[in-house]
């Protein structure tokens, strides 16, 4: 078993018997075993995680990170080994979302868990002429939310300046944030006026 993790670049393996899939044996357990034992005597340490071939990508995405994996077993209605996806298969169609494939800007905004919402995030974006390309909660963090946000290709400028008049704090460094810009020459302008 060690030597078929050797040569392959999988965290686990599905295993089979008489046919049915009972579960995946990963990586780090079989090379804690001693090489002469077989996968019967390694039973216990079978791990029973799969999905089905109707499952949505977010899903198979969401199984492949609670199972610390990068292959997925799909097992049909009648719980029927069928295959196997990979991480890289998912990734790809992640990859082909619009939220990474179409030209924009990132931004990263943060507001109290209680105050936000994705209908005014929406009506902040779309009221600076900018396009909404995706969405998601980064980080909830006590009685904060980090919500990032992907722009279409736009003067991020004016949409930033609307996020900070709703009370969002923008956390993420953007290079067409002209307040923060007006902010630091104007502490180096009274910096140099107090220094002289």
């Amino acid at each position: 078993m060690q030597l078929l993790f050797n040569q392959l670049t999988y965290s686990h393996i599905p295993i089979k018997k008489d046919g049915i899939y009972i579960g995946c044996i990963s990586e780090t357990d079989a090379h804690c075993f001693d090489g002469a034992k077989t996968i019967k005597d390694c039973n216990y340490t079978i791990e029973g995680f799969f999905v089905r071939p109707t499952t949505n990508w977010l899903d198979i995405l969401e199984a492949f990170a609670q199972n610390d994996s990068n292959i997925m077993p799909v097992l049909n209605k009648n719980n029927k080994y069928v295959g196997y996806y990979e991480l890289n298969d998912i990734i790809h169609l992640f990859n082909e979302t619009p939220f990474f494939a179409e030209p924009g800007g990132i931004l990263i905004v943060e507001k109290g868990i209680h105050d936000y919402s994705f209908s005014e995030i929406s009506q902040i974006t779309e009221s600076n002429n900018a396009k909404l390309l995706g969405a998601f909660i980064s980080k909830m963090d006590n009685d904060l939310v980090q919500i990032t946000l992907k722009i279409g290709n736009t003067s991020l400028n004016d949409v930033i300046q609307t996020f900070r008049r709703y009370s969002y704090n923008i956390v993420s460094g953007h290079e067409e944030d002209s307040y923060i810009e007006s902010l630091k020459e104007r502490s180096q302008y009274l910096n140099k006026y107090l220094n002289m």
